[in-house]
């Protein structure tokens, strides 16, 4: 897919030396990342990218703005829009959560699949060099970089990257901004659990997982869709619809203006099984899911990656 105008990146220095790399619009594996650079030149990426191609692009904006290659790449989950990239970065230690480690080698290349005629590139799946289980911190020349495991929610591994002296918080898609939250591998009470969470940072500048970046509203807002799509299923479960059928009737409500409304239907089928008693972050049928997701949206979603 070539890159136009409305999808090509832009960088903006959200703090002294910290950087949002923002990929518009943050629709499907259209991802954020994020840059550190300390005052010794080391740097921090915060995810790379899904594809060769715009990798490539990440790692050409980063070298922009350090002279030296990232030492430490950290995957804020194991979706591949986050981690595809880290092979473009080889002189860097990978770290993330455990569970990420263990979830990307099962995934594999996988994403790829789902989206066939987007140009991959050749990629190679780079896993985790080093893993932490509740939370770390990294010291990037002079620079506290704070990493806690957080869910489950979006996935069960979401880790997030505070950066106290510069109050900013990258999230990784715990938050999307102007985009449909998603929870399929993760948990909707445990979203909304993460977002108080999330408030008690006290961020000043959230950098989101997808789309443009925002201060502590972007949080309210995510709370405020899983609020929605909790009590929206506690009234299908009631009415003896199925999610296909309650997303029909619900959608895309009070969300019509962000972008991926389809996650609706894997969204109800989380938040549905939770209300059953399943645990959050139990595993659910993806592939079946996703389909039923497609036939929703008439046909396989848009990926401009």
């Amino acid at each position: 897919m070539t890159t136009t105008a409305r999808t090509a990146p832009h960088v903006t220095e959200v703090a002294d030396g910290v950087y949002a790399y923002v990929q518009p619009d943050g629709s499907w594996c259209l991802n954020n990342a994020g840059l550190v650079v300390g005052d010794d030149s080391r740097s921090l990426l915060v995810d790379t990218a899904a594809t060769e191609r715009r990798a490539r692009l990440l790692r050409d904006e980063v070298l922009r703005r350090s002279p030296l290659p990232p030492c430490v790449v950290v995957n804020t989950h194991f979706h591949g829009d986050h981690t595809f990239g880290n092979s473009l970065f080889p002189e860097a230690l990978v770290v993330a959560h455990e569970r990420t480690r263990v979830e990307m080698s099962a995934a594999g290349l996988h994403l790829t699949g789902l989206w066939p005629d987007v140009c991959w590139g050749d990629i190679e799946l780079t896993l985790p060099h080093f893993t932490y289980r509740e939370s770390m911190t990294l010291h990037i020349g002079g620079v506290r970089a704070e990493l806690m495991h957080i869910g489950p929610a979006h996935t069960t591994n979401d880790t997030v990257v505070w950066l106290p002296e510069q109050r900013v918080l990258f999230t990784g898609d715990l938050v999307m901004s102007g985009v449909t939250p998603f929870c399929l591998m993760g948990s909707v009470s445990g979203s909304l659990l993460a977002m108080e969470r999330l408030r008690a940072f006290g961020a000043e500048t959230v950098v989101p997982g997808h789309g443009a970046v925002g201060g502590p509203e972007l949080i309210e807002d995510n709370a405020a869709y899983f609020r929605w799509l909790q009590e929206t299923a506690r009234q299908g479960l009631a009415a003896d619809l199925t999610p296909l059928q309650l997303a029909h009737e619900a959608a895309p409500g009070p969300y019509s203006e962000l972008l991926d409304v389809e996650r609706l239907v894997p969204n109800l089928h989380r938040s549905y099984a939770e209300l059953r008693g399943a645990a959050p972050g139990a595993p659910l049928d993806v592939g079946a899911l996703f389909k039923e997701m497609a036939a929703f949206h008439g046909g396989l979603p848009a990926c401009q990656a």
